[in-house]
């Protein structure tokens, strides 16, 4: 019965990716067709590229991040925008067809410190799904957008919060969660009935304090590779980001990530491999239960994860087909593994990096350099950074060039334990990098950052070909299709579309502003589609091509197909200046105390040094700290929550006044650097 129920369930779904009636192709998940941001449509193609307009905007005027990626079904757009307000949109007009807005900002008190929105959401048997920051999963009806059921998925008050999309498979929707960057916690997945919203299982990613038994034997097989009192600092390895469904084997693949906290030295004082951070799991997608593993990084220590997108295929290597898992973790190597067995076929380097020399192919574990740990305390710049070799925006793979398509960076950090004992960790007094990153000694400084595109042939792990992009993180998610092109956006403003085969630059659109997020294509009454979102995501200016000011840049929902004819408004809104006040008397001390507030609490979303990269208003640029009470009772008291704005009681009127001494200092220091010979811009 239960393979019966699975044909009836792979059937659905090819359904509904193919269209339900018109033959239409949909796009019904976060990574597309075989999970792979792969397009079987080749209307739009390398012979008719130069007939592709765009055919309508839609303007998103929902506050908080433009990161998530539309899906399409039966001629409808769903999307998730800032704090997971879903919108139904008619994919041939663009006309909204509903909203429905969960209220977040209303519930999720000091999560929303976790800055992100929705990075995406699911459709299945006529129900879109969709997570919230405060932890929530929400089926909704897609032809009314009424609420037909909403689990919370996480406990009061233990500071998880979900941002990635759920996975749909049969009758079952699962979701994971984020968080142990900032609070003690134990990552989990957990699968829900898509009809009814009851839990079907829950899996724990490392294991609890072994005084209270063990869930299972995958759990008290992990805790044997684990030392100290893990279990009072949660452990991580939270599932916050992609899953891959895999019906030839009917296993959900999760991808988990770094340790909590991050220093290994912390955690598990006596090393060990700490299963399952940073690893690829597969589950029995009935039941849950622990198939195999394979861990990237043992004994994880730099905030790398095997969180990235997951990939799969069939790839011909060595003349023998083998069914494989892709993945471009954080950690800069390419890994190609067996889907059957979990074992490590081959694994490469994509970028330059020196945590490792190699994976050993026997044994599937990276030799490492020991340096890279920074023993005893000794700092050590290491490649790749926190930010990884590869990030949250997506790869994909196409099966007619059998490449795999990455957005890169080349960036190092300072890695060194903290100054003090570590002994508390909350949302409350997060200064998470102290948790596993010190501050870097003077004079010890990584290289530039860059950023490129890379195409590579997982069969024989070497590049086909490399495109150098602008600053440390100019590319968005990529998009390849049948028709023979990739698309990906770029944080100067273009989307482009480039030969699949080689890179080439065919097309390009000017979007008004960064476009991160993954395209989609689909296809509606036989015309084939390409939808993207556009705004800038990026909290931090330093690195990249340009600045994108928050207030005047539009977010848009952008759609094209050949002959498009639609125009988008002149661009006519410019940055502010930066709010210098000569009169403002800048006290050094209180700016230094505000230097540290900022780089605890306000980083994430306004950036480094507050260079903000348009995720968040540029505080330089910005009157409002220029008022002392205005500013504070936005800051401590919340007066722009319901914009996404966090409240942070904890805060002294002396530290909302260092905030603003560092502010104004900040804004000198910027100012003064782009004056000569440029002006403001």
């Amino acid at each position: 019965m239960g393979r019966l129920i699975r044909i009836a369930g792979a059937l659905v779904a090819l359904a509904i990716t193919l269209g339900a009636t018109s033959g239409d192709v949909n796009w019904p998940t976060y990574g597309g067709d075989g999970e792979n941001h792969y397009s079987p449509l080749d209307q739009i193609n390398v012979a008719t590229i130069g007939r592709l307009g765009l055919a309508w905007h839609y303007d998103i005027d929902t506050p908080g991040s433009s990161f998530t990626a539309p899906i399409a079904v039966d001629g409808v757009i769903y999307m998730a925008a800032g704090h997971s307000v879903v919108h139904a949109i008619d994919a041939v007009s663009g006309k909204l067809l509903w909203a429905y807005d969960p209220k977040v900002a209303e519930v999720a008190g000091v999560r929303l410190r976790a800055a992100w929105g929705s990075r995406g959401i699911a459709y299945a048997r006529g129900r879109v799904f969709v997570a919230t920051l405060d932890g929530r999963l929400i089926a909704l009806d897609a032809k009314t957008g009424t609420l037909a059921w909403s689990v919370v998925t996480v406990e009061p008050d233990d500071g998880r919060y979900i941002t990635g999309a759920p996975w749909v498979f049969d009758d079952k929707v699962v979701i994971g969660h984020g968080g142990a960057d900032f609070v003690p916690i134990r990552g989990y997945v957990t699968a829900y009935d898509q009809a009814t919203g009851k839990q079907a299982w829950r899996f724990h990613t490392v294991p609890g304090n072994p005084a209270k038994g063990f869930e299972n034997e995958a759990m008290a097989m992990a805790a044997k590779t684990w030392t100290g009192e893990w279990w009072k600092y949660g452990g991580g390895g939270t599932v916050w980001n992609a899953m891959a469904y895999d019906p030839k084997y009917h296993r959900i693949y999760i991808g988990t990530g770094n340790g909590t906290p991050w220093n290994q030295k912390i955690r598990s004082p006596d090393g060990g491999d700490n299963l399952f951070l940073c690893s690829i799991i597969a589950l029995d997608a009935d039941t849950g239960e622990y198939v195999w593993h394979y861990q990237v990084n043992p004994g994880e220590v730099w905030d790398y994860n095997a969180a990235m997108d997951i990939e799969l295929a069939e790839v011909d290597i060595g003349g023998q087909k083998r069914d494989v898992l892709m993945q471009a973790p954080k950690n800069g190597f390419f890994y190609v593994i067996d889907r059957a067995t979990g074992k490590l076929i081959s694994a490469e380097p994509i970028v330059p990096l020196n945590w490792a020399s190699a994976i050993d192919p026997k044994t599937g574990r990276p030799i490492e350099n020991a340096e890279a740990r920074y023993p005893d305390g000794k700092a050590a710049i290491v490649y790749p950074s926190m930010y990884g070799a590869h990030n949250v925006d997506a790869m994909s793979y196409s099966p007619h060039t059998r490449l795999a398509y990455i957005p890169i960076i080349d960036r190092g950090a300072v890695y060194v334990d903290p100054p003090r004992p570590f002994d508390k960790w909350t949302f409350l007094d997060r200064e998470r990098f102290n948790g596993g990153v010190g501050a870097p000694p003077p004079g010890l400084n990584p290289r530039t950052p860059a950023s490129a595109l890379l195409a590579w042939n997982p069969a024989t792990q070497k590049q086909a070909w490399r495109i150098p992009l602008q600053g440390g993180r100019d590319g968005g998610g990529t998009m390849v299709t049948a028709g023979g092109l990739l698309f990906q956006g770029r944080s100067t403003g273009q989307f482009v579309a480039m030969a699949a085969d080689s890179g080439r630059q065919l097309w390009s659109f000017a979007a008004q502003t960064a476009v991160a997020a993954q395209p989609i294509s689909y296809s509606v009454g036989g015309r084939q589609y390409v939808t993207v979102i556009a705004g800038a995501r990026y909290p931090d200016a330093i690195g990249l091509p340009r600045e994108w000011d928050y207030r005047t840049q539009q977010w848009r929902l952008l759609t094209f197909a050949l002959d498009g004819r639609d125009r988008l408004p002149a661009a006519t809104r410019h940055p502010e200046p930066y709010r210098t006040d000569p009169t403002f008397r800048i006290d050094p001390a209180k700016a230094a105390r505000g230097a540290m507030v900022f780089g605890q609490r306000c980083i994430i979303c306004h950036g480094m040094n507050a260079m903000s990269g348009g995720a968040a208003p540029h505080l330089l640029r910005s009157q409002l700290p220029l008022d002392l009470d205005a500013f504070t009772a936005i800051v401590r008291d919340g007066a722009l929550r319901a914009n996404g704005m966090p409240d942070f009681p904890e805060l002294g009127r002396e530290d909302v006044e260092g905030l603003q001494h560092y502010i104004r200092l900040r804004a000198r220091e910027a100012d003064a650097l782009e004056r000569p010979g440029k002006g403001h811009h």
